[in-house]
This record gives structure tokens, C-alpha cells and sequence, in this order.
């Protein structure tokens, strides 16, 4: 069980802030930084102070708020290299493989590129958590902005090889709307239909769906599923490759 302790609260519409606490050595990341002035107010209201500021990619609600976070902390900002020339004043550029280090804990760097060609994911693999930015989501994964079917699909095969216990933290909450598409593409797996009756009842009490863990969305999330006999008998692609059905899945998801 680990010890790390984790803040989860909105941010902006549909943002997911995330504060993440070493208890032994006082040290505090903030994961991305959607919404400067809510995350220094829930460091606050917790009695952490923020050391790290850990970007998942480039976008504006995932680092918008580094400058205002850094000039209120002094936290020292870790991101992708790759997106150097689009997040101002990285301290510490990291690539895939590269480990950072909170307190006593450590976490791998996964580059993950498709949502963006930059992004990254961050895996505390001894306790079992990944903050996954907007790679992968609860029932859903990142629109390909930047990246290509292929690349994404390789990104989420990484991530799906972890154990199916770890935790992750995405960054919005996309679930009910995700569960809709799930359905229209899956319909006939139980799973999902219980998986998707779950958000329901979550949502309407005002509950977050996220964290999910990694063996929930294999057995729900038709982005991680595209070699399904029904999903691809339904998608007419019985014969095609694995990134090729998840390429028609995504497609159909931006059209849904």
C-alpha cells in the first residue's frame, strides 16, 4: 500500500488538479498546472508546500498555470524536453526512461505521443499510481491532436501492459460522455454496460469517475480493445490490424 497521498479536485470545466504528498519528506507535486490560483488554494488548505511542478505535455490546461505556481512556490518544473520550445523555463527535461523522484519515491517518465507529440506519463510503479495527463481516459483516450493513429496506439499498449491494479489518474472528467461512445461500438459487453451504469450513479451524486485502474479499462474501454472479435465484427474490420481498428474507433469517436 503506498504512502504517497494524493489531493484530487476540478479545475476550469472539466480539469482534474492533482496534488501529490511524500509525508515523510514534506515534498508536494503538483501534477500539470490547469488552474494556478485552485491548486495553491488546495496546497494550502491541505499544509503542503509544492516543490515540484510535473507537466504531462504543452497545452494550456495542463501548464498554463507553471509560471503563476512557480512565482508563488519556488517549485522547480519538469516536462517533456520535447516540448522545451512550448513550456517556458523547464528546470528539468525528461525523456522517455528518465526516472523523477519524489521524497523517497520514484517514478518512470513514459513518452506517450499521439494526443500530443511531447506528451508523457508519469508511473510510480513500486506504489502502483500513473498520472497519465490526457493519454489515456476513464472509457476514452486523448483526441490526436498532434500525433498519429499509430503512435497513439502504441502509447496505450504501453500503458496496458502495467498491472491491472495500478491506479490512474487522468486528467478530465470525460467519463459519462465516453461511456456513450463505448456503448454504440461495444454494446453487448457486460463490463462495460456495468461499468457504464457505475458513472451514472457516480455522476449523479456529484462523485468524480476517475481514478479508474488499468484492468477496469481493459475489460471496458474499446481504445484498449480493438483486437475484440464483437468490436471488430461491428466495425467491419474483422481482417485488419490492431492500430487500424483502433484509428476506426477513433474516428468514429471524433464524429460521435
Amino acid at each position: 500500500m503506498s504512502d504517497l497521498l494524493i489531493r484530487q479536485f476540478p479545475c476550469l470545466s472539466d480539469n482534474y488538479g492533482f496534488l501529490v504528498h511524500d509525508p515523510e519528506t514534506g515534498e508536494t507535486a503538483t501534477i500539470d498546472t490547469p488552474d494556478a490560483d485552485r491548486i495553491l488554494a488546495e496546497a494550502d488548505a491541505a499544509g503542503w508546500r509544492i516543490t515540484q511542478i510535473w507537466n504531462t505535455h504543452h497545452h494550456f490546461d495542463h501548464a498554463g498555470g507553471n509560471a503563476a505556481v512557480r512565482a508563488a512556490t519556488g517549485a522547480r518544473i519538469i516536462a517533456p524536453g520535447y516540448d522545451a520550445h512550448r513550456i517556458p523555463d523547464i528546470d528539468v527535461p525528461v525523456s522517455d526512461g528518465d526516472t523523477v523522484a519524489l521524497g523517497r519515491h520514484e517514478a518512470r517518465v513514459l513518452f506517450t505521443p499521439g494526443h500530443t507529440l511531447g506528451h508523457v506519463c508519469y508511473h510510480f510503479a513500486d506504489d502502483r499510481i500513473a498520472f497519465v495527463g490526457d493519454t489515456l481516459f476513464a472509457l476514452g483516450c486523448g483526441r490526436l491532436f498532434e500525433g498519429s493513429p499509430e503512435q497513439m496506439w502504441t502509447s496505450l499498449s504501453r500503458l496496458a501492459a502495467w498491472p491491472e491494479e495500478t491506479r490512474i489518474y487522468c486528467a478530465h472528467e470525460y467519463t459519462q460522455a465516453n461511456a456513450a461512445f463505448a456503448l454504440s461500438v461495444d454494446p453487448d459487453n457486460r463490463d462495460l454496460q456495468a461499468y457504464a451504469a457505475a458513472v451514472e450513479a457516480e455522476r449523479a451524486r456529484g462523485e468524480p469517475t476517475v481514478p479508474t485502474t488499468i484492468g477496469a479499462e481493459l475489460a471496458a474501454n474499446p481504445f484498449l480493445r480493438p483486437a475484440d472479435p464483437a468490436i471488430r465484427k461491428r466495425l467491419g474490420l474483422e481482417a485488419a490490424d490492431d492500430a487500424t481498428v483502433f484509428a476506426e474507433i477513433r474516428r468514429r469517436k471524433d464524429n460521435f
